[in-house]
C-alpha cells in the first residue's frame, strides 16, 4: 500500500509540445494540436481532480459543460458523419484523474468519454464508416495523448528493492485502465481491420510511434503489457517496411537492460513478440538473426532476475536450435559462460533449459560440448541443494539424452563418475541418493567394462588421496614435536 501512495505522488508531469507526435521520447508523449486536451498533473496538489485544458498556449479550467455529450454516429446523416467523429476524438482528447482522491470527481465527463470510446472501437470494428485520412491521422493523435504518457515510477525507484516478480495483490494497476482500455483496444481494431489501408496507416504508424509503444512496454501494469504485445506483434505482421526496425529497437532494449539496468517489467512479453517471429524465420537462417542470438538472447541469461523471463526465453532459444541444430554447441558454450556460481534457483532453471537445448541437439554437436558440460553437471551432482542434484539427475529421464551420453560413454562416465560416488556414500538428501543410484546401475548395464575400470581408478584416487592425507598428518605430527624440543 505504502508503495502504491508513493507512486501516485511521483507521477511527472507530460510537457505539451506541437512537436511532440513523432519524437521518440516517452516522456514528451503529449501531443499539441489546436483542439488537444491534456491533464495539469499539478492540480493533484490541489485535491480538486479538475481537468485542465491546454489550447494555443493558453490554460484553462476545464467545467462540466466543456465536455458534450453528441449523438450516436448511427443518428445522423452519412455526409456528417465524419465531423461527428472528428468531433467524438476531441472529446478523448480529455484526460481524466483516477487517483483514489478524486474517483467521485467528474463522474458524468468520466462516462462520456468512455462511451465515446467504447462507439469508436465499435464503429472501427464493424466497419461502419470509411474513416477518412484526415480522421485516422486525428485519432492516430488522439491515442498517442492517451497513451504515450509518464509512466509512475517503478517499486524499486522508490524502495531501492531488487526487480523481482511481485506478488498480485502488490502488483500495480493502472487506475486510468477504465479509458486506456479501450483507448488500447481502438488502435489494435484499426491495425487488424481489413479496412485500414497500409498505404495510409504507415504514414502515423511510424518509427517514432512505434519506439513510443516499446518505451510503454516498462508499464507495471501486465494487462497493458499484455496489450502491447498484441499490439506490437500484429504491426510487426502487417507493417513489413518496419519489421527490421522492431528487431533492431527491441536489442536495444535487451542491450540497456543486460548491461545497464537490469530493470524493465516488459522483457517477457518482448520476448514472446520474439518467440513468435523466430518461429517464422525461413531456412537457411540469416546471419543477422544467429548474431542477435549471440549477442541478445545467450547474454539475456546474465541478469539476476532471469526468473521473471526464463520461460520466455528459454522458447527462443530452442526455437533457434530446432530450426538449426547445429546452433546447439553455441547455445550450450553461452550457458556455460554465464552458469551461476551462488543462485541455486537460476541454476535449477539453466538446467532445465540445458535439457530442452540437448533434446533437439544431434550428436556432432553433443561431442562439441560435452566434456565442459558434464563437467557443469558433476558438480551439480554434488550440489548441497538438493534441488538442484535432483533437477541434474533427472536428465537421464529423458530417452534422447541418454542416448547421446551412451554414444559418448567412454567420455562422460569418467567425468561423472566420482560424484555419483560421493552422492551415495554422502548426499544428506534421500531422493537424490535414490536417483543417483539408478543413474549408477544405468552406466553399469551400459558397459560394465567402462563401468569397472572407472571403479578401480577412483579407488585408486581414494587410496592416493588417503595415503597423502596420512603423509600431510605425519609432517605436521613431526614438525609439532620439533617445536616442543625446540621449546
Amino acid at each position: 500500500m505504502l508503495t502504491k501512495i508513493i507512486k501516485r505522488g511521483h507521477k511527472k508531469v507530460p510537457k505539451s509540445d506541437p512537436s511532440d507526435f513523432g519524437s521518440g521520447n516517452r516522456s514528451s508523449g503529449s501531443v499539441s494540436t489546436s483542439n488537444v486536451v491534456v491533464v495539469n498533473h499539478a492540480s493533484r496538489s490541489t485535491g480538486t481532480g479538475a481537468v485542465m485544458m491546454t489550447n494555443n498556449n493558453s490554460t484553462q479550467a476545464v467545467t462540466s459543460a466543456a465536455i458534450e455529450n453528441l449523438p450516436m454516429l448511427k443518428d445522423v446523416a452519412m455526409s456528417d458523419r465524419q465531423d461527428l467523429f472528428k468531433r467524438k476524438l476531441q472529446v478523448c482528447y480529455y484526460l481524466f484523474e483516477f487517483n483514489d482522491n478524486n474517483t467521485m470527481k467528474m463522474v458524468r465527463e468520466k462516462e462520456i468519454k468512455r462511451q465515446t470510446l467504447v462507439e469508436l472501437v465499435d464503429c472501427i470494428q464493424s466497419s461502419a464508416m470509411k474513416i477518412s485520412e484526415i480522421n485516422q491521422e486525428e485519432m492516430l493523435k488522439m491515442i498517442s495523448v492517451n497513451l504515450f504518457r509518464c509512466l509512475p515510477p517503478g517499486s524499486h525507484e522508490n524502495t531501492g528493492s531488487e526487480n523481482v516478480e511481485p506478488d498480485e495483490e502488490e502488483q500495480y494497476l493502472e487506475p486510468s485502465w477504465p479509458h486506456l482500455q479501450l483507448v488500447y483496444e481502438l488502435l489494435l481494431r484499426y491495425i487488424v481491420s481489413s479496412d485500414t489501408a497500409m498505404k495510409v496507416a504507415k504514414r502515423f504508424i511510424d518509427h517514432s510511434f512505434v519506439l513510443k509503444l516499446l518505451d510503454t512496454f516498462e508499464s507495471e501494469d501486465p494487462r497493458e503489457r499484455e496489450y502491447l504485445k498484441t499490439i506490437l506483434h500484429r504491426i510487426y505482421g502487417k507493417f513489413m517496411v518496419h519489421r527490421p526496425f522492431i528487431r533492431k529497437a527491441i536489442n536495444n532494449i535487451f542491450y540497456r537492460f543486460i548491461y545497464e539496468t537490469e530493470r524493465h517489467r516488459g522483457i517477457g512479453e518482448l520476448l514472446e513478440i520474439l518467440g513468435s517471429i523466430i518461429n517464422g524465420f525461413a531456412l537457411p537462417m540469416k546471419e543477422e538473426h544467429k548474431l542477435f542470438l549471440v549477442r541478445a538472447l545467450i547474454p539475456l541469461h546474465k541478469p539476476k532476475p532471469i526468473a521473471m523471463y526464463h520461460q520466455q526465453l528459454s522458447y527462443c532459444i530452442v526455437q533457434f536450435v530446432e530450426k538449426d541444430y547445429k546452433l546447439a554447441d553455441t547455445v550450450i558454450r553461452g550457458l556455460l559462460k554465464y552458469w551461476p556460481v551462488t543462485n541455486c534457483q537460476k541454476e535449477v532453471l539453466f538446467l532445465g533449459e540445458v535439457e530442452e537445448v540437448l533434446e533437439a541437439a544431434q550428436a556432432a554437436e553433443f561431442q562439441r560440448c560435452m566434456v565442459a558440460l558434464f563437467r557443469h553437471i558433476a558438480r551439480c551432482l554434488n550440489s548441497p541443494h538438493f534441488q538442484v542434484a535432483e533437477r541434474a539427475l533427472f536428465l537421464w529421464n529423458n530417452e534422447h539424452i541418454v542416448g547421446l551420453i551412451a554414444q559418448n560413454r567412454n567420455v562422460i562416465l569418467p567425468i561423472i563418475f566420482e560424484a555419483l560416488e560421493k552422492n551415495i556414500r554422502s548426499h544428506w538428501n534421500q531422493a537424490v541418493h535414490g536417483l543417483t543410484v539408478n543413474v549408477r546401475k544405468m552406466f553399469l548395464e551400459m558397459d560394465a567394462d567402462l563401468f569397472e575400470d572407472c571403479q578401480k581408478q577412483y579407488a585408486e584416487k581414494t587410496a592416493r588421496a588417503t595415503e597423502l592425507e596420512k603423509q600431510r598428518e605425519l609432517r605436521w605430527q613431526r614438525l609439532a614435536a620439533a617445536a616442543g624440543q625446540g621449546g
